[in-house]
This record gives structure tokens, sequence and C-alpha cells, in this order.
């Protein structure tokens, strides 16, 4: 039987002892996706940097693996949202995604055979190998997008915590990004997602939609609801039968969902 991946009981997390989001009650098994929905300041970054172990929990009890979040680092990778714009020493693309394998191997560790086919399937994943010799600093938005995707996928960790994983992509890259969603979790990933596409959500096995609170929690049929995005966002327009476009005040219209 499978262990859960992550386990929350009457968990509230912030800043300084602050609270931005508390009644946190979810177990999600070992290989499920979960997509965190809302707008700027409900909680999805939050929620994940306490996952990543980077921020401890104002209350309740949180296990990743079983685990307090942060003792089993080699199990769990996170892709945050802020990436650095300039590094102190000319990097590489392939210096960045080879940095992923620093806790497998330590920072004096002889690199592996298999650490450099890791670093060079991450980059293929997302048709980045062509960038590998660019200094991070050069790259555009997109580009550097793909490269920090790649330093997350070459942790080959159990938990994948992405934090709007999709900004700054372009179509192909989206596309690109979609597709190796689906291998992962055919791989037995665990995932968790902060998206602002509804359509995204819809595509993950589970679906915790936040406003600051816990709107609602559970598979995409029962939560993706009007009425529930009303609740999330403030205002919904729908057209094409069950097509949602969905109007949050602070990024304009997010993707819609069949």
């Amino acid at each position: 039987m499978l262990e859960n991946a992550i386990t929350m009981k009457d968990v509230s997390i912030g800043y300084d002892g602050t609270s931005v989001l508390s009644g946190l009650n979810l177990t999600l098994p070992q290989g499920a996706s979960l997509a965190l929905v809302g707008s700027n300041g409900s909680g999805k970054s939050t929620l994940l940097k306490t996952l990543a172990g980077l921020l401890p929990a104002i209350k309740g009890r949180v296990e990743v693996f079983g685990d307090k979040p942060g003792l089993q680092p080699l199990r769990v990778s996170y892709h945050g949202q802020f990436h650095p714009n300039s590094f102190l020493l000319p990097l590489r693309s392939i210096d960045v995604v080879r940095m992923a394998r620093f806790p497998v191997r330590g920072l004096l560790g002889r690199f592996t055979k298999e650490d450099d086919d890791i670093v060079q399937e991450s980059l293929a994943y997302v048709h980045a190998l062509e960038l590998s010799e660019k200094p991070v600093n050069v790259l555009s938005g997109g580009q550097k997008q793909r490269v920090f995707l790649s330093h997350t996928l070459a942790r080959k960790a159990d938990l994948l915590l992405l934090d709007e994983p999709t900004a700054g992509l372009d179509v192909n890259g989206a596309d690109l990004y979609e597709k190796l969603i689906r291998r992962l979790k055919a791989e037995g990933k665990t995932l968790l997602v902060a998206t602002h596409s509804i359509k995204e959500a819809s595509q993950c096995d589970y679906v915790l939609l936040l406003a600051s609170r816990v709107v609602a929690f559970g598979n995409p049929a029962q939560v993706l609801t009007p009425e529930n995005i009303i609740d999330t966002f403030g205002i919904v327009a729908r057209f094409g039968g069950n097509d949602l476009l969905i109007m949050d005040n602070q990024h304009g219209p997010c993707t819609g969902v069949t």
C-alpha cells in the first residue's frame, strides 16, 4: 500500500506568525496530482513553500511522506514562482540544471554518467538542449522558465511542487509542459501545481480552490462549478454550454474549461 505523499490536519500557514490561510485538512495519495487555484494572495505560494520546508506551519500537523516538511529533501523538488534575474558568475543553463544533482552527490562529489544523462534528459524534456551553453542572464523569460523547469526535473524527486510553471511560456512551451505533466503522472510522480488555468486544474486528480481560505477541495467535477469559481474569483462569465471564462481583476481572463 502506497503511503500518503501529503497529510495536513487543522493547518494554518503564513509569515511571521500571521496566518494567510487556515483550515487546511487533506491527504494526498502518492502518485496523485493536485491543482491549487486562486488569485494572488490566496495562499497558493505560501502552501507550496510550507510543503517544501521553506516556511514553518503556524498551526496544525503537516507531513510530507510521513515526515515534517524538509526532512526528505531528495524526494521533493520545488519550482518557485520567482527566479534570480542575474548571477554573480556567468552560469550557463546547463550549470543551473547540474545544480539539481548537488543534493545527491554533494557540492564536492564527483558527477557520474548517470547524473550527466539526467541533466541532458531534463533539458530535452522541455526542448532546452539548444540553450545548454547560453548564459542564463541573456535568456528570455520563457527560456529561463524552461531551464528552471529542467532543474526541477533533474532532481528526480517523487514530489514536485510547481508554482505557476507556465508563466512566461509561449504556446509551444505550454504545449510541451502539458505533455511533460502527462509523462510525469504516468511515471507515478506526485504533483502539486499552483495555477490560474482552470483547464490545467481540470486535468488534475484533485483541485483545491483558495481565497485566503479553503473554498472547496475534491475532484475537478465536484470543485470546478460556477458557484465555487464565483466564490473564489468573484466574477465569472459563462459561455458555450459548460465553458467558463474566469475574470480575475489581478490577472485578467484565466483559461476556460469545458
